[in-house]
């Protein structure tokens, strides 16, 4: 496979470090394509084998890239604390229906440092009695963190699942003000 697959289409990608550990950033023309959690060497290459996959290209390393620069200085500012909001261009091409319609209310409907319940993201998108539906659009998020999955909990108070660990969880809803910083 060559740099630009069968239609042209570019996948360029980095590892930032980050208060939560490496994270993985890939994009293509169209945005910010992939977010990977804990992206030590064998995560990171399994990432990279499905964007492969999935665009018919072979991903390029290229942490110097223009189509990176603005994610890769939003995500630091973010983990600084000198950003709340994300303002990315974003390739959904990874994600579609309803996990694409609930992740996109989420990225539009709960700021920095406020959460929502799974039943609640379900009825703003009009289907009340799907809170397990969006349990599973947040399990399969491609963009987590700018995409901020870890902003729904459950509505008994409990903190919910996460795909990237409960402990990232909670460091990122406290980055937030949302729950206090863990003690150790």
């Amino acid at each position: 496979m060559d740099s630009q697959g069968q239609d042209g289409q570019r996948v360029v990608w980095t590892v930032v470090g980050t208060g939560i550990g490496p994270l993985l950033l890939a994009a293509t023309k169209d945005g910010l394509v992939n977010v990977v959690f804990h992206a030590t060497d064998a995560v990171r290459d399994r990432a990279v084998e499905r964007l492969a996959s999935r665009f018919g290209t072979e991903p390029v390393e290229e942490p110097d890239s223009p189509l990176l620069a603005e994610a890769i200085g939003q995500v630091e500012a973010y983990f600084a604390g000198e950003r709340r909001a994300f303002d990315l261009p974003l390739d959904w091409s990874l994600i579609s229906g309803f996990n694409r319609q609930v992740l996109r209310a989420l990225a539009d409907g709960v700021p920095y440092g406020s959460v929502v319940g799974y039943g609640e993201l379900a009825g703003r998108v009009g289907q009340p009695g799907a809170a397990q539906a969006v349990g599973m659009a947040m399990g399969a998020n491609p963009l987590p963190v700018v995409v901020p999955c870890h902003r729904v909990v459950e509505s008994g108070g409990g903190i919910g699942g996460f795909g990237g660990g409960l402990e990232t969880k909670r460091k990122l809803l406290a980055l937030e003000g949302v729950l206090p910083e863990p003690l150790f």
